[in-house]
């Protein structure tokens, strides 16, 4: 018995771009030792882990959870496209809409015929407040023009898009601040350039990412402050990261809809050898219990 594993380029049209995200289909939930140990083997920014349930209202239904290297996270949007395009483009799963019961609510993914696909999360609206200095100075002293706190990350607006593009964090000093100051990331961003409203960078070393190349999940956060910011709720985002991507936003009360374009670029298999000593880790952690 072998477990494929297949690696989807997220909020791109192209290989190499975009965010990279390892799917793996379940037949059922398996352990969260096992599953975060083959997550930090992946060593992706986010591996998601996908079992059908049943169906709910003849929509598909699924179980999504979240990896990174180090830790399980509540919420990831690149990885919960890039799991809407393994189910429609490589599982052939024929539904416009598909739903995900997640740890942070159910979500749904919507697959348009122009080969993006909308997915539907939960806001996280950020309350304008002064940063810590010891933030600040772990980015670099960028001009700041406002910051402001979401749930978990923090986001900071500097003045050009030039500089968060140029931007070049100490991560040691981040993570310093982590569960204090910076208990998950930093989203850094100013007013765009040409078509894009706005820009950003998504920094998180305290859960093993030094920067995400598009964040899904951070705009969950950037919808809300921009929408404010330029009185529209329909948004085009570009994250500056080195691989790079295009976010469009459609902020709607109290859920924020984000589309983007997928590609898969590899496909895998972990062998029968890992598979058992999963079964052996279970046993373990069974008998510990």
């Amino acid at each position: 018995m072998t477990l494929p594993v297949v690696f989807v380029d997220a909020f791109t049209e192209r290989p190499f771009g975009g965010n990279p995200a390892a799917i793996c289909v379940l037949a059922e939930p398996l352990g969260e030792n096992w599953m975060q140990a083959i997550a930090a083997e992946l060593n992706q920014a986010e591996t998601a882990y996908l079992h059908p349930l049943d169906d709910v209202e003849g929509v598909p239904t699924w179980g999504l959870r979240w990896f990174t290297p180090t830790t399980e996270v509540e919420l990831c949007g690149h990885a919960t496209l890039a799991a809407a395009h393994h189910l429609v483009t490589d599982l052939h799963v024929e539904a416009p809409l598909l739903r995900f019961v997640t740890l942070s609510g159910v979500l749904t993914a919507r697959v348009g015929g122009d080969s993006w696909i909308e997915i539907d999360l939960p806001a996280d609206v950020p309350v304008e407040t002064a940063a810590p200095s010891a933030l600040i100075d772990a980015l670099g002293n960028p001009q700041v023009v406002t910051a402001a706190r979401g749930r978990t990350n923090w986001l900071v607006e500097t003045i050009a898009a030039d500089v968060v593009r140029d931007l070049e964090p100490d991560m040691r000093a981040l993570l310093a601040l982590r569960d204090t100051e910076v208990p998950a990331g930093v989203i850094v961003t100013s007013v765009g350039e040409g078509l894009h409203d706005f820009v950003s960078r998504f920094f998180a070393p305290a859960i093993g990412i030094d920067e995400d190349s598009v964040t899904g999940a951070a705009h969950t956060t950037l919808g809300p402050f921009w929408a404010a910011r330029f009185d529209k709720t329909d948004l085009l985002g570009r994250q500056l990261s080195p691989r790079g991507g295009v976010v469009r936003v459609n902020v709607a009360d109290d859920r924020v809809l984000l589309a983007g374009q997928a590609v898969t670029v590899l496909r895998a298999e972990f062998g029968g050898d890992v598979l058992a000593e999963r079964v052996a880790l279970r046993l373990v952690v069974d008998t510990a219990l």
